[in-house]
C-alpha cells in the first residue's frame, strides 16, 4: 500500500463505509456527571489527575465536581480535561478521560 494512491483511496472508502454502517452509540449525557475513578496521578506543579470512563453526563473545564468515596465528600474544580494526550473542552459519557483537579 505504500505510495499506491489507488489503494490508499480504497482504504479511505472502506473507512467511510464503516462509518455509515456502524451506528453512533447512545450516550447518557442528560444525567449528572459520574466518573468512576480508575487511577490517580500527582503531577508536580499541576495537581492531581484522575482517570476513568465517564459513565454519564458531561464534564467541562471549570466545572465544580464532588469526590465521593470512603473519605468525606469534597468539592473541587476541574482545571483540565484530556483524552489520549489531547486537551479537550469537555468529556462526555462513554469516553475515557483524565481530569485535572484543583487542590486535591
Amino acid at each position: 500500500l505504500e505510495g499506491d494512491a489507488e489503494w490508499e483511496k480504497k482504504i479511505i472508502e472502506l473507512g467511510e463505509a464503516l462509518d455509515t454502517y456502524i451506528p453512533e452509540p447512545e450516550r447518557d449525557i442528560d444525567k449528572p456527571f459520574l466518573l468512576p475513578i480508575e487511577d490517580v496521578f500527582s503531577i508536580s506543579g499541576r495537581g492531581t489527575v484522575v482517570t476513568g470512563r465517564v459513565e454519564r453526563g458531561i464534564v467541562k473545564t471549570g466545572d465544580s465536581v464532588e469526590i465521593v468515596g470512603i473519605n468525606p465528600t469534597t468539592t473541587t474544580t476541574v482545571t483540565g480535561v484530556e483524552m489520549f494526550r489531547k486537551l479537550l473542552d469537555e468529556g462526555r459519557a462513554g469516553e475515557n478521560v483524565g481530569a485535572l483537579l484543583r487542590g486535591t
